[in-house]
This record gives C-alpha cells, structure tokens and sequence, in this order.
C-alpha cells in the first residue's frame, strides 16, 4: 500500500499576530506532510496545494501549466479573461507580446543607474521623519513613499497625482474594502490611467509610459500594462520595506550585523525576500494530464502553488524559519520563477538595498512604539501580505 496523500480542505492565509513572518501554520503543516496536498477549492472545485520547493520550481517552469485567468477551474462559474495588457494572466504569445517591450527599460543596469535618485527620495523621507519625531508610522512615513515616487516618475506619474494614485491601490489590494470599493477604485484607476496614456501620447516626456507609445500596443493595452507595473511596483515593495523593518527589530543580532557590515546589504535583501515572502501564493490550470510529485494533476485542474512555504522548505534551505542575513543557499521563490518571474526584481532589490541601510543608520536607536503583538497586520483577504501600520520611535 502506497502511502495515503495528504488532504487540506481550506487554504488558509493568515499569519498569527504572535509569528506574524511565518507562513500559516496549517500551510507548514502541510508542507511536513509532503510537497504536494489535495485541495479543495472554496467554489467547489478538487485541485491540488504544492508546497515545496522544487515541486512549485518545476510548475512555475512549465508550459503545461496555464497562468490564463479564463481557465481557472475553482468553482461552477465562468472566469473572464485577464483585460488587455494584464500579462500576468495570460500565456505565450499574448503575455510576450507585452512582456517584451518592457524587459528592456527594467535591467539590472538600469535599475541600479536608478540608485543616486532613490538615495534622495530616501533621504527626504528620513529626513522628513526626523523633523517630525522622535516617532513615526513607518508605513505612511517610509515604506509607501519610496516606492511610490519611484515607480511614478519611472511611469510619468505627474507628481500631484501620486497621493490620490497610491489611495487608490490601497484600496484595492489591502483587502478591507467592500466589493462595491473594490470596483469603484479599480474603476477610477482605470480612468486615471486612460487619461494618462492620452496624455503621453499628446505629449510624450522621458519615461517609461512616453517609450511604450511608440510602439503598436493600444491605448487599452497600455492602460492594462500601466496597472500591472503601477500596482505591482508600489504594494510589493512598500510592504517588503515594512515588514522587512519589523522583521529586523525582532531580531537585533541580524539588525546589527547589518549596521556593521554595510556589505551584507545585497545578501541581507535575498534573505529577507525569502524569509518574509509577501506574494503568497498564485494559481496555474494544468493544460494536460501532468505527473507532479508522483500525483497525476489531470487536464484542466487548477493547482495553488504557496510561495511562502516554498521559500521555508527544509529540504531546500538550511534552519529555513531563521532569520540569518549571512545565508548562503539562495535561490528564493520571492519573485516567482519561469516566464512570468518579477519584471520589476532589480527595481525592489535597489529599494530594498538602498532605503533599509539607511534607515538603520539614520535612527541607530530605532525600536517598535508598540508591543510586537500589536503592530497592525494586513487582514488575510490582501493580495499582498504586509502592514497596516508600524509605529516606532528612536532616541533624540
């Protein structure tokens, strides 16, 4: 007798407020039980959890599997397709029809040319936080401006626009608006931004949205690339720059090995992606009967492949719920894998590797305001997890 699978019947998704850097706990418990779990989904639908490394590696690698939003098979009702220019729900050629022009203006060589300017944007936010200390909300004050003003001059964003754009994702990706919010800001957004790609192709100025309309992608296509990029280069890294400051204040030995040797700032920024892991997880349909983890995933199953736990898989990384800025086995899940790996990866490692450092060393006495306990947690319905709040406080 082969040995029974393992089945989970929900997906949880909140982390408790006592481990709030740890993935579920019913997720890791899967995870012991083996890579791979049968699932439920919450229409109705069987599918499949992967939650190890390698198995949710190969998926993300695999033409067989499908990140079309249409073919999502979790329930008895029809799933529309992802809007034009949403690429991250769309297969080859659709998704390199969009992907490609951008792959250029996101380089490595590039972002890091981005660095002096991000240094000024951080050095206003800290220096703005000083003036008004000795205490902060590290969300509001720190971790959505930065990436905000980036990705919005990268993009043309007019700079008056910034404060009512970032409302606006806020609202549709922190995961306490009602449906009817939901709509009414994706709505808004969307009109926002079919103004603004009118407005660069009427008068075209040095940014990534002006280059993009001199191609042949619509006005609509353009309008779903600019959502893709806006939202995805804003909520991800705001969050990662919060919770990676918490994560750092739970653990002073990592916090002050950082202050003292400012070269463990790139290996500091993989080991906090890995550790922290703020995209949870992301669905694919098998386009074919596919053998994964010795399970047969039949045509037209819709699996949940978890992040997270892929990134605290034993069998792939040494003591994975440590916290440990010297790591040397990287390779993380953070950014996803495959085709539809990050565009934007080099843009987040800049922000991360540039603002962190400098706000540690700005504020060397720099502590939580508020018992760990009570820092304010995005509610599990985010797509993005992270902080609602971050009140800290340093000596003067």
């Amino acid at each position: 007798m082969g040995e029974s699978i393992h089945t989970v019947t929900t997906l949880p998704t909140a982390r408790q407020a006592s481990c709030p850097f740890d993935p579920p706990a019913e997720l890791l418990d899967a995870r012991r039980h083996g890579p791979i779990s049968r699932f439920t989904h919450p229409g109705g639908k069987p599918g499949w959890l992967i939650t190890g490394y390698d198995l949710v590696r190969s998926v993300l690698a695999d033409s067989r599997f499908s990140s079309r939003k249409e073919l999502l098979n979790v329930g008895d009702f029809e799933v529309p397709p992802a809007p034009p220019g949403e690429f991250l729900l769309m297969d080859e050629p659709q998704h390199g029809r969009y992907r490609k022009p951008l792959v250029g203006k996101f380089t490595v060589r590039r972002m890091r040319l981005l660095a002096e300017r991000i240094e000024r944007i951080t050095a206003d936010c800290l220096d703005a936080m000083e003036k008004a200390g000795p205490s902060a909300d590290l969300v509001s004050a720190f971790a959505k401006p930065i990436p905000t003003i980036v990705i919005c001059e990268l993009l043309g964003v007019p700079y008056e626009d910034r404060g009512s754009f970032q409302e606006q994702i806020d609202t549709f990706m922190g995961g306490e608006t009602s449906e009817e919010g939901l709509i009414a800001a994706y709505t808004a957004t969307q009109q926002y931004l079919a103004e603004l790609v009118a407005a660069k192709r009427a008068n075209p100025t040095d940014d990534v949205l002006s280059e993009l309309t001199d191609s042949d992608l619509t006005d609509e296509e353009l309008r779903g690339i600019s959502l893709i990029l806006l939202a995805a280069g804003f909520d991800t890294t705001a969050n990662m720059l919060s919770l990676g400051t918490f994560a750092l204040l739970q653990n002073p030995a990592q916090l002050a090995a950082l202050r003292a040797e400012p070269s463990l700032a790139d290996r500091a920024v993989e080991e906090l992606l890995r550790y922290l892991t703020v995209a949870k997880s992301f669905m694919r349909t098998a386009l074919v009967d596919v053998e994964v983890g010795g399970q047969t995933i039949e045509a037209g199953t819709t699996v949940v492949l978890s992040y997270n736990t892929a990134n605290r898989d034993p069998e792939r990384f040494a003591d994975p719920h440590v916290l440990d800025l010297s790591r040397q086995d990287g390779g993380h899940l953070a950014f996803g894998h495959g085709i539809h790996q990050c565009l934007g990866q080099q843009l987040a490692r800049v922000e991360m590797r540039v603002a962190i450092p400098a706000l540690i060393n700005r504020f060397p006495t720099l502590r939580l305001a508020v018992p760990a306990a009570e820092v304010g947690l995005r509610p599990e319905t985010a797509d993005i997890y992270g902080l609602k709040s971050l009140p800290v406080t340093w000596d003067v």
